[in-house]
């Protein structure tokens, strides 16, 4: 089960640099935040280890086995992003130069690219899945700087929603630095992703499960699906 939370620590992974990125000490950093009453779009990744690639963009297999699953919903207007991320075969502790190790880049598929959000690193770190959920409000930052400036400074998710394809989703650990796993984001386009209670038609489990299977069975070509999803009834 995945566990909401107001306010999440975000992991630190060991401080490294990488050609012009450095590590940063942020002046500011996005919020936790509820979810909010609509979405403006959505989005899922299948994450595989086949799919990373190093700075150079050189094909560096991730851990064998290994998958991730990414959902992701954008309030695109209020720069609010929620997230439910599944990690399976994943071991070891995390490493990242960024303030976190789990990501998603401005990257097309293949080749490498500056992480534009850093989320809370799935957990618990164990033989088990690893999870993580929540909403994030920008703006965002990273912990990297790329000509002195963080890699998050400036970006929008105007930018997702524009683009889909040029972004992915991925974590990083200590034996697997350049990606466990990665993978494109995929749009879904649905008319409205309205939140809270009730059993629908396209309804979202805590997993985020039934968006990829939506996306998957060809649903996403069918235009205006309403999506409602559960809130989540742990204790905060």
């Amino acid at each position: 089960m995945m566990n909401r939370t107001s306010t999440r620590a975000l992991m630190i992974g060991a401080v490294a640099t990488v050609g012009v990125l450095a590590f940063a000490a942020p002046a500011h950093a996005e919020t936790e935040v509820e979810e909010p009453a609509s979405f403006t779009s959505a989005f899922t990744v299948m994450a595989t280890p086949d799919q990373v690639v190093n700075t150079d963009g050189v094909a560096t297999a991730g851990e064998e086995g290994a998958t991730g699953t990414f959902t992701f919903r954008i309030n695109s207007d209020l720069e609010i992003i929620c997230y439910d991320i599944t990690l399976d075969g994943v071991t070891g502790d995390y490493q990242s130069p960024a303030k976190t190790a789990t990501h998603i880049h401005q990257a097309v598929a293949g080749k490498p690219g500056p992480p534009r959000i850093a989320f809370p690193n799935p957990s618990p770190v164990g033989d088990g899945p690893r999870t993580s959920s929540g909403c994030l409000q920008g703006p965002f930052t990273t912990g990297v700087l790329a000509n002195g400036v963080d890699t998050g400074e400036g970006f929008s998710l105007a930018q997702i929603e524009a683009d889909a394809a040029g972004f992915a989703a991925d974590s990083h650990t200590a034996s697997f630095s350049a990606g466990v796993v990665r993978g494109q984001l995929t749009s879904v386009p649905v008319g409205g992703v309205d939140t809270g209670a009730g059993g629908a038609a396209g309804q979202w489990d805590a997993a985020g499960v039934t968006i990829g299977a939506l996306a998957l069975a060809g649903v996403a070509a069918v235009g205006g699906v309403v999506l409602h999803r559960r809130r989540h009834a742990d204790a905060r």
